[in-house]
């Protein structure tokens, strides 16, 4: 199972708290989690959060100001984020290759304005108001099946078999042969699906997957790993889990 890690968070924060939640059975393949992250008392300094790709996308949802909501998704390098000295997020993270949506619509940078799209972002959050996070989940999935049955999410075959093999993944033949399709195919699969060309999907789900398991298994050696982990999150891997809670 794919299972990305939570964005940086510095061991050092106080009053900041993040969470996340399974989604329900039915939308298991088009959902990772529901997460919210928010301040629990205003902080003295802004608060910076180190988010790195995963190769999902997500729908986030301003819940200080309920007009602010968006859809998100980095590509293959780190972004800080400056979120302020008091914040209150929740949203919803789709599986890689899940988003069939307007791709334009994607940012990769701080969201902190009226969202003005198609999608019914700004009513999902109103419903919202005044819920716990528990309830809350409860609206973000009908969100997602009215978004399934509209089309602009949907189950990925070809990145679903990807993932379910990436302990034997090296190459992007590797990959290819794991999802039962050409070199050739899976490019215009992939870049279609998820925005990534092979080389860099691959890239960026082989580093989520050493989160959680020896290098060795997915790394030609040691260097390689390094260089991988340094230039998508901008550290080490030693200063990375010096600084930040994993």
């Amino acid at each position: 199972m794919y299972n990305p890690v939570k964005d940086g968070i510095e061991k050092t924060a106080k009053f900041v708290q993040y969470t996340e939640v399974k989604p329900p059975d039915d939308i298991a393949d088009l959902v990772h989690c529901f997460w919210e992250l928010k301040t629990v008392a205003t902080l003295k300094e802004n608060f910076h959060l180190h988010a790195i790709p995963d190769a999902c996308i997500d729908v986030m949802f301003n819940e200080i100001d309920i007009e602010i909501a968006g859809v998100t998704g980095l590509d293959i390098k780190y972004e800080v984020l400056n979120l302020g000295k008091e914040f209150h997020y929740v949203g919803i993270q789709f599986l890689p290759g899940v988003w069939q949506g307007n791709r334009d619509e994607v940012s990769d940078r701080y969201i902190g304005e009226k969202y003005t799209g198609r999608l019914p972002l700004v009513k999902t959050n109103e419903n919202m108001v005044g819920l716990n996070f528990s309830d809350k989940q409860i609206i973000m999935a009908d969100l997602v099946r009215q978004l399934a049955d509209e089309k602009t999410i949907s189950a990925n075959p070809v990145t679903a078999k990807i993932l379910s093999h990436l302990d034997d993944t090296r190459t992007v033949a590797d990959m290819a042969n794991a999802a039962g399709v050409s070199p050739r195919q899976l490019q215009r699969i992939l870049k279609q699906s998820t925005g990534f060309s092979p080389h860099d999907f691959l890239k960026v789900v082989r580093l989520q997957k050493a989160f959680s398991q020896d290098y060795d298994m997915l790394y030609a050696d040691q260097s390689h790993f390094i260089h991988s982990f340094r230039s998508i999150t901008g550290y080490t891997p030693s200063q990375y889990f010096s600084k930040f809670d994993v």
